[in-house]
């Protein structure tokens, strides 16, 4: 999504289990926007599971194994797979990956399994973070890291990943920095205090457009497909991507 001037959206969870729990794992990824695209029209994209490309690239251990998958970026999959990655939003400081080299990877590594990142396309430009966020061990470039945490890496060499027992899971985030002022207050992310002030009146003014729901918090029924709607009225629906318990649906 490209907030750009403004924009209002709800991100709403399926109750999967009517007697168990339903446990959630989320992350709400925020790129900035360069001053010169604060206000252009916002824009929504819907990006599908199944639509992210994966790769399974086996290593280390007898068996063990990494699964990659790229919501965004290059360099981290074979050509033909790249081919295949949907766009991200126009104006998005995703969008323009050639200059802004953003990516936003993940890693499922099984135990004693061994990946290696490649080197940012923009080298030493860029900035990369890993962020170990399951599992109980982890070597990163080799050093050993017992306790979740988040990395700052080298982003122009090649860093070796080595699964502890039980394997782990990763998130790797990067992109060559802005290089402006940034001032946050609530949703907002400008780049100065009066920026921020007009933020809030705009929105004050008519919440940057009609609401269509009854309520903020909207409750759909539970037979409903996966789906998406837009501001302009189109609506996706999806079916339950194959090992959803649709018993409990």
């Amino acid at each position: 999504m490209t907030a750009g001037r403004g924009i209002s959206h709800s991100e709403m969870l399926p109750l999967l289990s009517k007697t168990g729990p339903n446990r959630l794992e989320l992350f709400q990824i925020w790129l900035n926007l360069p001053r010169v695209n604060k206000m252009v029209d916002p824009h929504f994209k819907m990006l599908w599971g199944e639509q992210i490309p994966t790769q399974v690239v086996s290593g280390g251990a007898t068996g063990a194994h990494t699964k990659v998958a790229v919501i965004a970026g290059r360099g981290f999959l074979p050509a033909e797979l790249e081919a295949t990655m949907p766009l991200p939003p126009p104006k998005s400081y995703a969008f323009e990956v050639e200059q802004t080299d953003v990516a936003i990877v993940t890693l499922l590594m099984s135990e004693g399994a061994k990946y290696t990142l490649p080197p940012a396309r923009r080298g030493a430009l860029t900035k990369r973070k890993l962020f170990f966020y399951k599992g109980a061990e982890v070597t990163v470039g080799g050093r050993k890291l017992h306790s979740h945490s988040d990395i700052e890496l080298n982003a122009d060499s090649y860093v070796e990943l080595v699964a502890g027992a039980g394997g782990v899971e990763l998130l790797m985030l990067q992109g060559v920095p802005i290089a402006e002022p940034v001032v946050q207050h609530g949703p907002f992310v400008m780049t100065s205090r009066d920026e921020i002030m007009q933020a809030f009146k705009d929105y004050q003014k008519d919440e940057f457009g009609a609401w269509p729901h009854a309520s903020i918090s909207p409750v759909h029924p539970r037979e409903k497909k996966r789906f998406a709607k837009h501001g302009d009225g189109k609506s996706e629906e999806r079916a339950w991507p194959p090992g959803t318990p649709q018993s409990e649906l």
